[in-house]
């Protein structure tokens, strides 16, 4: 499993060819605080709700790929996607058990958000009972899909390694736990756009699935918070207005990336000849792994 790019940035300490490969990882998340940045409960909220949405989406994203491996001819792409799938998997099996060791632990009950999530992306956005060209033209969709998620996950990976949640109180596990996830979405950030492109995605298919993409994966999020947020009893019952006001703070303050960063990663990759490599730091993705307290716990 290896592969394949270069830095995208600070080549003087670019570490040259990097193998994608899956990093086990322990989190001990006894005692683990809901409001994981205590002064900052709904970028808490807002945060964790991608641990509604994280495990169900990356299982789709490896069954995705299981089917594409398959009709792939080249190597070097053959080997990417296995690395990205084992790199995936172990970040859905590492979200589903904040689910039940954080959240079930807190009073939340994740079922009826996750039973969306499943439905969304077994049936909706799972394999079709289809043959031939449009058994095909179906996947290539699905991968121009997973292509455009991992252009943001690869977004917010860079945001939360260099983001400044200490001063905010957060938890080092929580951080840790996004800090490692994100450090592994920026280090595999060309591989979905490599497989969109083997597969013929261009630059309309491409620009037309952002479009959807974007204001969907926003929603999921809001609506992951909101859902937090009901059943937090520490917190009021917010409406969308009044939650989507204290989102807007969170991200004032620094405590959530913000809306003008989101829309102009968004539209970056409508510009012909965009590359995943423009987003974040490879050097930097590879040097948190190395010191990533998860994953010195198993090796220690």
């Amino acid at each position: 499993m290896k592969l394949l790019r270069r830095s995208a940035r600070r080549p003087d300490i670019d570490p040259g060819e990097v193998a994608l490969h899956a990093r086990n990882v322990r989190f001990d998340w006894a005692g683990t605080p809901l409001h994981w940045m205590p002064n900052e409960p709904i970028a808490s909220h807002l945060i964790n709700s991608l641990n509604l949405l994280l495990p169900e989406g990356e299982r789709m994203f490896c069954a995705t790929y299981a089917e594409a491996l398959p009709l792939v001819q080249d190597d070097k792409l053959r080997e990417a996607m296995l690395g990205f799938i084992g790199q995936e998997s172990m970040h859905a099996e590492t979200h589903d058990k904040v689910l039940t060791e954080v959240l079930v632990a807190h009073g939340i009950d994740p079922e009826p958000y996750v039973r969306q999530a499943e439905y969304l992306f077994r049936k909706t956005l799972g394999p079709k009972d289809n043959e031939g060209i449009q058994r095909r033209q179906t996947l290539v969709e699905r991968l121009a899909f997973i292509a455009c998620l991992e252009h943001f996950f690869a977004y917010l990976g860079d945001w939360v390694l260099n983001a400044d949640l200490e001063k905010f109180g957060a938890d080092p596990r929580i951080a840790d736990l996004f800090r490692w996830h994100g450090a592994e979405e920026v280090e595999h950030r060309h591989v979905a756009h490599d497989v969109a492109v083997y597969f013929g995605v261009g630059y309309v298919r491409r620009v037309a699935i952002m479009t959807l993409v974007f204001p969907i994966f926003l929603t999921l999020v809001v609506r992951g918070t909101k859902f937090m947020v009901h059943q937090d009893s520490s917190l009021p019952d917010l409406g969308y207005p009044r939650l989507l006001t204290r989102v807007f703070g969170a991200m004032w303050r620094g405590a959530l990336p913000g809306v003008p960063s989101l829309l102009w990663s968004a539209l970056s990759t409508v510009k012909p000849g965009y590359d995943p490599e423009s987003v974040g730091s490879t050097a930097q993705a590879v040097a948190y792994l190395a010191k990533s307290p998860a994953a010195q716990a198993i090796a220690s």
